[in-house]
């Protein structure tokens, strides 16, 4: 796929996505929406990208939905999109589930306004780092709508609920000190150091770790959120433990270790992850 609405950028291991329509603030869209998810397909299959970073180009992160269309923006009749509630499905719901399922830790660095789709995509990354300058908001009945992006589920994973409810029932944009105090965001850097400081976090990831522990480990916790007793996360652990042990990453970290050296790890996500993975049974729309 060519990009027309993102900007897909590798270097040193580290994939950075960058939102790409800088006069609309980087505005969602449909297109946006497939080109994203075919980057982290794409970022999924190369085994040299080791952790990818989320930002926008401009002064902001993403704006939300385009709203050119005007009042009818969401209106699938003026659209021309399917009314049957059984077939409908929400684009960004179909970005978050996609990230959601990614083999690579994503790290978002919200350099700019985050807002409606634009707070609601950083909820199914791993981390996320903001500018001083950024503003968040989750606007949505103030626009006569509801939480999208399978945001119902992912804003009380990151944030508590009495928090997660304020934002939603207000629907205000905050400021990055308050997205930092809610526990929203990991880190605030000036402008000019967000990006310097998220890609010294993938780096480090990137330089000192094995990608096929990390990759079974974002979906080791991930997928424990939802798991109703620790025993469920015991059987997973101990299958993991099992099989990678074996493995020649688990030799070369404990070799490297010993010996007071960088490990030099082997195994690759594309074709080395465990026979047991994935785990779980892959979720219908119905």
């Amino acid at each position: 796929m060519n990009y027309e609405q993102i900007a897909y950028e590798v270097e040193d291991r580290i994939l950075t996505i960058t939102l790409d329509r800088p006069e609309k603030l980087n505005a969602f869209t449909g297109q946006m929406m497939s080109e994203l998810i075919d980057a982290f397909d794409r970022a999924d299959e190369d085994d040299d990208i080791r952790a990818i970073i989320i930002t926008g180009r401009g002064r902001g992160f993403c704006a939300g939905a385009d709203l050119s269309a005007g009042p009818g923006t969401f209106d699938n009749r003026e659209r021309g999109g399917s009314l049957d509630p059984t077939q409908h499905r929400d684009g960004g719901g179909l970005l978050t589930l996609r990230i959601f399922e990614s083999k690579k830790p994503v790290i978002a660095a919200i350099n700019g306004p985050a807002v409606g789709v634009g707070a609601t995509m950083t909820l199914a990354m791993d981390i996320r780092l903001a500018s001083t300058e950024a503003r968040m908001g989750f606007v949505f009945a103030r626009r006569g709508l509801v939480p999208e992006a399978a945001s119902s589920w992912f804003i009380t994973r990151a944030v508590p609920i009495q928090q997660a409810l304020e934002w939603v029932y207000t629907g205000r944009v905050f400021s990055a000190q308050e997205a930092l105090e809610g526990g929203l965001v990991r880190s605030l850097h000036e402008p000019d150091e967000l990006i310097p400081a998220a890609r010294a976090l993938a780096k480090e990831i990137a330089d000192n770790t094995s990608a096929v522990s990390v990759a079974l480990s974002r979906h080791m916790l991930w997928k424990m959120l939802g798991a109703d007793h620790p025993m469920e996360a015991h059987k997973i652990d101990s299958r993991a433990i099992l099989a990678l042990g074996q493995g020649a990453d688990a030799h070369e970290g404990v070799a490297s270790f010993l010996e007071k050296r960088p490990p030099q790890f082997k195994l690759k996500v594309s074709k080395d992850m465990p026979d047991f993975f994935p785990w779980w049974k892959e979720r219908q729309f119905e």
